[in-house]
């Protein structure tokens, strides 16, 4: 089992299999999760909501997420998607208008207790941007940066070449290692950035719209490595792609916006969260619905 990022080992909560779906997330409500046979939660996500400054982003976000499936988050624009999937990995720290309330656990551990380390935080919770973001450098030293800065121990040859593998790139780049990863088509590069966050071994991969910027024969293999990975990674994915989330993902959270009491303001709120075919086959919300068949959106 993972380490957790305070290097205490702590137990993942299990989930029976006569938990049923769960809908909307507001405070205070018994959380309900999906039948699934007996499943570990890697997140437990407790009302969780985030500021940036005076404004409120999301909020009372609460739901589970769990050990190698692929979750979709899904919702209109600006519903607050991305920012929730950079709380999972303390992205949010780096944004100094950002405050986090709500606890976030990972394997038991609060990731926003003052005795963890948000470094090691992202080492355990990689994470894979909406445009692909090469570092200006060979395709070996791309993937061989992050193993060296946190000083991993082992051949770096082996660390590159197992990298590239679970990328799916190995066979493409193995003849051309030392050449610049700005040659690479678009979903190359892609690929080469999973595999960069698959480098330094984490056991959960957040993934902020990676196909949005490729082509369709790219976003295929990208949706085919997705699939591989979730035998050994647990992937959280935002995405705008309904066909997308529909083919990749097991579970899928709809995030929509709402007004603020006042009127004045917007925040994300998580209408539904269950099994991705209940979602788009037999939504519990009508504004699911609405959503998932195109009727808004």
């Amino acid at each position: 089992m993972a380490q957790n990022p305070a290097n205490v080992e702590s137990e993942p909560k299990p989930v029976s299999a006569e938990e049923t779906a769960r809908t909307a997330t507001t405070p205070g409500e018994s959380r309900i999760t999906p039948a699934a046979g007996s499943r570990q939660a890697i997140f437990d996500v407790d009302d969780v909501s985030v500021h940036y400054g005076e404004k409120l982003a999301i909020r009372n976000v609460t739901l589970d997420l769990y050990e190698n499936e692929i979750t979709a988050l899904i919702g209109p624009s600006g519903c607050g998607k991305s920012t929730f999937i950079r709380c999972l990995n303390r992205m949010n720290d780096l944004i100094p208008s950002a405050k986090v309330a709500g606890s976030i656990g990972y394997h038991g551990e609060n990731l926003y207790a003052e005795n963890i380390d948000p470094v090691q935080v992202r080492k355990r919770i990689g994470m894979v941007f909406q445009k692909p973001n090469p570092f200006p450098k060979s395709i070996y030293d791309n993937i061989a940066f992050g193993p060296r800065v946190m000083g991993m121990k082992g051949n770096m040859d082996e660390i590159v070449e197992s990298a590239l593998r679970r990328g799916a790139l190995w066979d493409e780049v193995k003849d051309r290692m030392q050449t610049n990863a700005f040659g690479m088509s678009g979903g190359q590069q892609q690929r080469l950035c999973i595999a960069r966050a698959l480098a330094t071994s984490p056991d959960v991969l957040l993934m902020d719209e990676p196909c949005s910027a490729l082509d369709p024969i790219s976003t295929g293999r990208i949706e085919d490595l997705m699939d591989e990975l979730k035998k050994d990674y647990s992937i959280v994915i935002v995405t705008h792609n309904m066909q997308q989330a529909a083919r990749v993902s097991d579970m899928t959270a709809f995030f929509t916006v709402e007004l603020s009491e006042d009127g004045k303001d917007r925040n994300g709120v998580v209408v539904e969260y269950a099994p991705t075919d209940k979602v788009f086959t037999n939504p519990e919300d009508k504004r699911t619905e609405d959503y998932v068949t195109g009727k808004v959106g």
